[in-house]
């Protein structure tokens, strides 16, 4: 191949890659401090003595005078649990009931006009059909 002329290959110098340093991924693992449960069997130690202070403090009475009756108080935590109950529910009933009296008055004006037409149709039907009969 005599009279043929290749060309000159210029091949780019190959660019430099700079590493790259993967740390893999790391987390945090909770840990909780163990729970201690107690065998099922576990008894007191020989020499040691249970206590006997198991008395129960006796519960608030209100004394009625009067009558000479002795009404038992409930705890306080029951007493705030009810007010709490109650005053909630009263406030909610006034609240929801002026929010609904406009919707209730509509609504019962509009199906009062249906009853209404519905009325006058079934009149007119009867009517209608006495006068054929009649005929």
């Amino acid at each position: 191949m005599p009279g043929i002329s290749f060309p000159d290959l210029i091949i780019p110098k190959t660019p430099t890659i700079t590493s790259i340093e993967f740390k893999p991924p790391s987390a945090r693992i909770p840990s909780f401090p163990p729970i201690v449960v107690p065998p099922s069997d576990l008894e007191q130690p020989e020499g040691v003595e249970a206590e006997s202070n198991t008395e129960q403090p006796e519960a608030p009475k209100l004394q009625i005078p009067v009558l000479d009756i002795q009404m038992p108080l409930p705890e306080p935590a029951v007493v705030v649990t009810a007010v709490t109950t109650a005053v909630v529910a009263v406030a909610t009933t006034s609240v929801t009931s002026s929010l609904f009296e406009p919707i209730k008055k509509k609504v019962q004006k509009q199906l009062q006009a249906q009853v209404n037409k519905w009325k006058e149709n079934r009149k007119k039907k009867k009517d209608s059909s006495k006068n054929s009969k009649t005929e």
